[in-house]
């Protein structure tokens, strides 16, 4: 299975200035995999430590953080020697263990030549509690769910999959049969890695759904488990809301959906804890289309996203036959699968997204987003492409030097004001 980060860890390997790596990423999205893969096809030797599973591991950095005894420890556990150069080391689930995280800094300071990854699932959960963590001293990489092009390529179509870097759009309009279909595949099995090898290999739908169950109950376990009581159940109730809320016409989040009453006061740690265990994506609104962006975010306003598109689905326990026959996927549920798989794609490849609405009017762009320039984005779900937000918005403003980029059914086209790219081109975009 091919994983785009693996190239961002081989430059990581060879960088001058290298320090210890921080990848942060959510349950199930292929991490532990990923750390030792590069670990077998780039090193002599891998000394992988579980901090959560390993009872040794508890001790590896209570006494002090002197490097030769810590280095002693693994090769202990492990059973691998550490030789500088040419031994990865992986700490997996270091969130688990008592002042981990804080080691981190002495192999900087003190043993920069050797190679040390350190994960977990809930990582991003203990830096946002304020837990000691070495700022400076180590190099963060996040990690997300499969996007549309490693699909193709498990799924094994390689061709498609380079054809989405060939700049002729006439050659992908020809095949646009075949990546449509390929498209509902992957809105139904999503992007979690133990999902996608098994349908690439088995094609058996109930399964794909079980294991995505399995998946979202473990996301409910660590709720349970890292969270108190009072806070699990308020994390429950947004994540069991994301499906209805993503399902209205106006996708902003809504804190009446939770219960009546609901105010942003309680529910804000309950959203942030999902944001920082990587299980949903906050899109912010702006108040203005100018760069940079993030000068004119209001924080006031948002939409929430699930991290997968196949887990989307799943919680919403859509027949498989609604999804993977014809064009209701495209057409039905108000564009939330579409909106989402947009997004995942987005995030994939560490764009921020945004997304602006005039609240006097039900005008509304669906995501902006900041390369070389600010690109309103339009995203439909089917052919029928009539909307006026977006023209509406570039054409009275003028001074904004605005291009738009409308994400449809339809092939490309450049209408100078904007251009019209189909779903399944978007990796071929950016």
């Amino acid at each position: 299975m091919k994983r785009k980060i693996i190239e961002q860890l081989k430059a990581w390997k060879k960088a001058p200035n290298r320090k210890p790596l921080v990848l942060l990423g959510a349950r199930q999205v292929g991490k532990t995999w990923v750390m030792r893969h590069f670990g077998k096809s780039e090193f002599e030797s891998v000394a992988y430590v579980n901090c959560d599973e390993e009872p040794l591991a508890k001790e590896l950095f209570e006494a002090d953080y002197n490097i030769p005894r810590i280095l002693l420890a693994i090769q202990a556990i492990t059973g691998t020697k550490v030789e500088a150069g040419k031994t990865l080391i992986i700490l997996d689930e270091i969130q688990e263990v008592n002042r981990g995280l804080h080691s981190l800094k002495y192999f900087q300071e003190n043993a920069p030549q050797y190679h040390v990854i350190a994960a977990g699932s809930l990582l991003g959960i203990t830096l946002g509690r304020g837990e000691s963590f070495p700022v400076g001293k180590v190099n963060i990489l996040h990690m997300y769910p499969m996007d549309f092009e490693e699909f193709l390529l498990a799924a094994g179509e390689t061709t498609l999959s380079e054809i989405l870097h060939q700049p002729d759009w006439e050659v992908l309009n020809a095949l646009r049969s075949k990546y449509i279909d390929l498209l509902r595949q992957y809105y139904y099995v999503g992007g979690m890695p133990e999902v996608v090898a098994h349908y690439v290999e088995h094609q058996d739908l109930q399964e794909v759904r079980a294991k995505q169950t399995g998946i979202l109950d473990s996301y409910r376990r660590d709720i349970s488990k890292h969270a108190s009581k009072a806070e699990s159940i308020r994390i429950g109730q947004v994540l069991h809301a994301l499906p209805s809320q993503l399902a209205k016409e106006n996708k902003k989040f809504v804190y009446n959906v939770l219960k009546k009453g609901a105010r942003a006061a309680e529910y804000e740690i309950a959203i942030q804890w999902l944001i920082d265990a990587g299980i949903v994506h906050k899109v912010c609104r702006i108040k203005e289309l100018q760069m940079p962006v993030k000068f004119y975010e209001d924080l006031s306003a948002f939409k929430l996203f699930l991290l997968d598109c196949g887990l989307l689905a799943c919680m919403t326990d859509v027949p498989a036959n609604q999804m993977l026959i014809g064009d209701n996927v495209f057409k039905e549920f108000k564009g939330a699968f579409t909106e989402q798989f947009v997004l995942q794609q987005l995030v994939a490849k560490n764009i921020p997204a945004y997304y602006w609405s005039n609240d006097k009017t039900p005008a509304e762009i669906d995501f902006v987003v900041q390369t070389d320039r600010v690109i309103p984005i339009e995203v439909k779900a089917e052919g029928n492409v009539r909307s006026r937000s977006m023209a509406e918005y570039i054409k009275s403003h003028p001074q904004y030097n605005l291009k738009g980029l409308r994400i449809s059914m339809l092939n490309y086209k450049d209408q100078d004001w904007m251009e019209n790219i189909p779903l399944f081109g978007l990796q071929k975009f950016f």
